[in-house]
């Protein structure tokens, strides 16, 4: 009987070192992006702007090679949690609006999500949604500092929900994790934004990961757009999505898709990170 060993969760030295590269990439498109959204722009334009910028760079749209996927980005906008599909909509003031991205470069990925609310419009709505947008991005970053520190992965989803807990009562969404992340961009082990029962796998160099909690203003039930890939909140609350990938290695953690390993966002929360040498 031949028997096949499971490929390891854990990358060597070098192969953290080639995840720089489109991490790095993947932040710039997003930044790219970011500085484009306004009332009037369309979702497909955006989704122009990251593609320039990741081929310009060197890399490619990682979201392309998904088999039925043609796009750079995944916009999904109000109700959508993830998976929206760029296009004709226009954005409009007060909108809010989860962008994620992902570079492939000399085979290895990068992946990330920001989410935003597009300025004007209603002022109440529109500060509700910044909360919403604000907390969850608070709950990616503790989930984040926890990395530094835990010996086991679920660790990373508790903090990611006692975070959220913190601040309202919001939904985190159940039917999608984080993943690991390498060779490919969707990876063993999946990375829980909730508690869940045993320890899962062990935090030692070499485990990256794409940690992404997706919160909702309401229900964290979910269903799918007849186009097979927009997923919406079922009551038509609001969402918001966050997500870095992070390497762990011999010296520390390091965020991959921010130029800064993510010092400025860890500060507060008492984590500095080091650079991979």
């Amino acid at each position: 009987m031949v028997r096949f060993r499971k490929p390891s969760i854990y990358k060597t030295p070098e192969e953290l070192r080639a995840l720089v590269r489109p991490g790095l990439l993947t932040e710039a498109a997003l930044l790219a992006v970011r500085r484009a959204v306004r009332p009037g722009v369309t979702t497909g334009e955006l989704d122009a702007i990251a593609e320039r910028t990741i081929r310009d760079g060197g890399g490619i749209p990682n979201f392309q090679l998904v088999p039925g996927y043609r796009h750079t980005l995944c916009v999904s906008v109000n109700d959508e949690i993830v998976h929206g599909i760029p296009g004709d909509r226009v954005l409009q003031p007060g909108d809010i609006v989860s962008v994620d991205a992902g570079a492939e470069v000399d085979g290895w990925n990068g992946d990330s999500a920001f989410t935003m609310v597009v300025p004007g419009g209603d002022a109440p709505r529109t500060a509700a949604r910044q909360a919403l947008c604000d907390t969850t991005e608070r709950s990616l970053w503790h989930g984040i500092a926890a990395l530094a520190t835990a010996r086991n992965l679920h660790e990373v989803g508790a903090a990611v929900e006692d975070a959220v807990d913190e601040t309202g009562t919001w939904g985190i969404v159940e039917d999608f994790t984080g993943h690991g992340i390498g060779r490919s961009m969707h990876e063993d082990p999946p990375v829980f934004n909730y508690r869940v029962r045993g320890a899962g796998p062990a935090v030692k160099p070499g485990l990256v990961i794409a940690i992404e909690p997706m919160v909702t203003a309401g229900t964290i039930d979910s269903s799918t757009d007849d186009d097979d890939w927009t997923v919406r909140t079922l009551d038509g609350s609001d969402a918001a999505h966050w997500e870095h990938s992070v390497a762990v290695h011999s010296g520390g953690i390091w965020v991959l898709t921010a130029s800064d390993g993510g010092a400025a966002a860890l500060a507060s929360l008492g984590v500095t990170p080091v650079p991979i040498a």
